[in-house]
């Protein structure tokens, strides 16, 4: 234990900052005020930052996100009514700080990732891994593949990335899951896109999409379908395979995510994507992520707020299957 930092201990496991000793604003800069790696012994889920940014091809500053999602994680608290559980209660969560990620160079940055992600699942079970850009799924994937063998992925985004190169980059933020599904790291018979909107290149971006494994539940979807018929959608898909969900915040809309580097009008509410959320806790979730939180864009914690939402629903979901 950190010397001087009250925590919230409960089902043997040491939780976040009991802010009823110490406010919030006073509390370490980790997420959701949760210990370090160092102040715990076995992980269930490690929280890591990777802030990289070196494949954005729009607006950076994703770089920024990690820090800005844990101080935007401040007010989140142990007990998730909406879903009725203790989520670090439930499950050792430690934040395990960054993965350093070489901002000159997208290949040793993949491999740094790669290797870090390797390191960090020899301690934890399970990873939630704040970006960043999008590139990092990628080595996130080729990680987890290992031991899971192949994926299936229930990618919420406002872009397909699935697109080849970009000024002749074959890895950035908008092709990690064709460099992935040509790898052979996902399940191709199991892949989903959740909140796809705007302009393509053409009907051949869609034509390859499906090619490699990904049927698409659109943003315009979503008011037909609702919450419900959404996670329906995405449990009829995915099944009893291991999934990791990949959340790239512009899934959301400019209003809901301004702080984003290629934002899209007519995204999802927050309370659209948190809901779906919830509709998780019996799936086989073996990692996730949340990208491309663009700060510099952000006004009053925003974009920074609804991505430590995301984060906090996606262990609280964790934490319901490990208990189920």
């Amino acid at each position: 234990m950190t010397p001087g930092i009250p925590r919230i201990e409960e089902g043997g496991h040491v939780g976040p900052m009991d802010a009823s000793v110490m406010p919030r604003f006073a509390g370490p800069p980790t997420f959701a005020l949760l210990p370090t790696a160092a102040e715990v012994g076995d992980i269930d889920v490690a929280v890591v930052g990777v802030p990289f940014d070196t494949g954005v091809s729009f607006r950076p500053g994703a770089r920024f996100g990690p820090e800005h999602i844990r101080a935007s994680s401040r007010l989140l608290r142990p007990y998730n009514p909406a879903a009725d559980v203790s989520p670090f209660a439930a499950l050792q969560v430690a934040d395990c700080g960054d993965i350093a990620a070489n901002p000159f160079s997208i290949q040793e940055a993949v491999e740094q990732v790669e290797r870090g992600a390797d390191a960090l699942t020899e301690r934890a079970g399970r990873l939630l891994t704040l970006g960043g850009d999008h590139t990092i799924a990628l080595p996130l994937l080729r990680s987890l593949s290992r031991r899971h063998g192949p994926i299936a992925v229930v990618h919420f985004d406002a872009h397909l990335d699935t697109w080849d190169t970009y000024f002749g980059a074959p890895v950035t933020h908008g092709t990690p899951f064709r460099r992935a599904s040509e790898e052979g790291l996902l399940d191709t018979s199991a892949c989903l896109h959740v909140g796809t909107r705007g302009p393509l290149y053409g009907r051949v971006d869609l034509r390859d999409d499906k090619d490699l494994g990904f049927e698409i539940v659109a943003a315009t979807d979503v008011p037909d379908l609702g919450v419900r018929g959404i996670v329906d959608r995405i449990r009829a898909r995915v099944g009893e395979r291991p999934v990791y969900v990949s959340v790239d915040i512009d899934v959301l809309d400019p209003a809901f995510a301004p702080g984003t580097g290629t934002p899209e009008a007519g995204g999802l509410l927050s309370r659209e994507l948190l809901g779906v959320l919830r509709g998780f806790a019996d799936l086989n979730l073996v990692g996730a992520d949340i990208v491309e939180v663009a700060p510099a864009y952000d006004h009053a914690q925003i974009t920074g707020i609804a991505a430590a939402h995301v984060g906090y629903e996606l262990l609280s979901a964790m934490a319901l299957g490990a208990s189920a």
